[in-house]
């Protein structure tokens, strides 16, 4: 069940340039929380911008009630979040989202992410790991000046396969090619991915074609967190033409049936 908490950032990093990860203390956020979830974050005590920003949780550490989420400056309301000081308080709405990532039933789990969709990606990887699945983890950036998580990804896999559009680092090409090859290998019995949407796009079409169980999270608008504002409505696979279905992501997403979707 979602709460409203002031959260202390008890540990700021900056990863890039434009990408900050923060550490805050929400206890009751990370004992109900649950990979996939995401946050809502008020990212100033003024009026502008009025809206809370969306944000995925990177890590929970729940021995010391800890949750960190990782963002990228867009705009002014992550601006003004990077500009944030340890010590001080983050107003934080969470967890929320109904649809989270579920793999008991699969023991080889592959999980996919491109550029800064990796981030949800990481408490995925780690707690099917502590679970004892096979996790092969494929991660695609535009170039080496993108890649960002490396290690961290690695201590949570069974195998971290890392590319680069470019080949200026790692791997050459798409992580979904070295993905299809596991697959036609027998090496996964299912696929969890998060990231742009034209990879989201392939990763589903590969996987209804070799029938694999997919589930993939999507990021978007997601002002207000309840389904109110109507700005995250996805449609759904089987709705009729002339009487579209449409589910909100924030309810009853972030993490979808690949096959239940329509991207």
């Amino acid at each position: 069940m979602s709460e409203l908490v002031m959260a202390e950032l008890v540990k700021k990093e900056q990863l890039k340039s434009d990408i900050f990860k923060f550490s805050v203390k929400a206890p009751s956020i990370v004992k109900e929380a649950k990979p996939g979830n995401f946050i809502e974050i008020r990212v100033t005590d003024q009026l502008d911008p009025f809206l809370r920003r969306p944000i995925s949780i990177y890590n929970l550490d729940r021995e010391n009630g800890i949750l960190e989420f990782i963002f990228q400056v867009k705009g002014k309301g992550t601006e003004l979040l990077a500009k944030r000081e340890e010590g001080k308080t983050i107003d934080i709405v969470g967890p929320i989202g109904y649809g989270t990532f579920k793999y008991d039933n699969y023991e080889k789990i592959a999980i996919i992410g491109g550029g800064i969709g990796v981030f949800p990606l990481y408490e995925l990887a780690k707690c099917a790991k502590v679970d004892n699945k096979k996790v092969t983890t494929y991660l695609g950036f535009r170039s080496k000046d993108f890649v960002v998580l490396e290690e961290e990804f690695a201590k949570v896999s069974n195998e971290l396969v890392l590319t680069t559009d470019d080949g200026s680092y790692a791997k050459e090409g798409f992580a979904i090619n070295y993905l299809e090859k596991d697959i036609e290998e027998g090496k996964i019995d299912a696929i969890y991915a998060c990231g742009p949407l034209p990879m989201l796009k392939a990763v589903q079409k590969l996987a209804i074609e070799k029938e694999i169980p997919c589930q993939i999270s999507l990021e978007e608008k997601m002002a207000c967190g309840l389904g109110v504002c109507l700005g995250c409505a996805v449609k759904t696979a089987k709705s009729p033409k002339d009487a579209p279905e449409y589910w909100h992501v924030c309810k009853a997403g972030p993490v979808f049936n690949a096959k239940d979707v329509e991207i």
